[in-house]
């Protein structure tokens, strides 16, 4: 496990124990005890899908990101940044006929939010957006048929 803090400091723990008591005081917080050392750490933000936490000890505020073997595997092989890259476009993932746009040109989107809703197999199925960011272009109006990988939507 590799933990980088503030982008700058690196620690690995490559199977090594290291002297020191970690208590969960109350959700979030913990009572610290390194090299005869007491500390009181603060989990101030936490994204578990991204391993990233902020962490406040002593009112100083970390950044910190956990990585695992697989994290280094990935990036060994340059495949790190995929997840990272911003998406411009949605397309169908299917052929189909679109049943509703839920949304207009030039509305803010969240990842994860529907944009339209796709009829393929006699199943709907809501698009959701990839990614964060301002709806560009809307290449489909309601009723029309698609076919797989033509698109959709674009972002800003």
């Amino acid at each position: 496990m590799k933990v980088q803090v503030n982008e700058c400091f690196n620690f690995s723990f490559d199977g090594n124990d290291f002297d020191w008591d970690c208590i969960e005081v109350k959700e979030g917080q913990f009572h610290i005890l390194f090299k005869g050392q007491s500390l009181v750490a603060d989990v101030i933000e936490a994204n578990t899908n991204e391993k990233l936490f902020v962490i406040r000890i002593n009112n100083n505020s970390y950044n910190v990101r956990l990585k695992d073997r697989y994290d280094e595997l990935l990036q060994s092989l340059g495949m790190d940044m995929l997840n990272n890259q911003k998406q411009s476009k949605i397309k169908a993932p299917m052929p189909g006929r679109v049943l509703d746009v839920l949304l207009s040109e030039g509305d803010s989107v969240v990842k994860g939010d529907g944009v339209l809703v796709l009829e393929a197999m006699k199943m709907e199925n809501v698009i959701k957006s990839p990614t964060d960011g301002i709806i560009k272009r809307i290449a489909v109006v309601k009723d029309q048929a698609v076919e797989k990988n033509e698109v959709l939507v674009e972002f800003e």
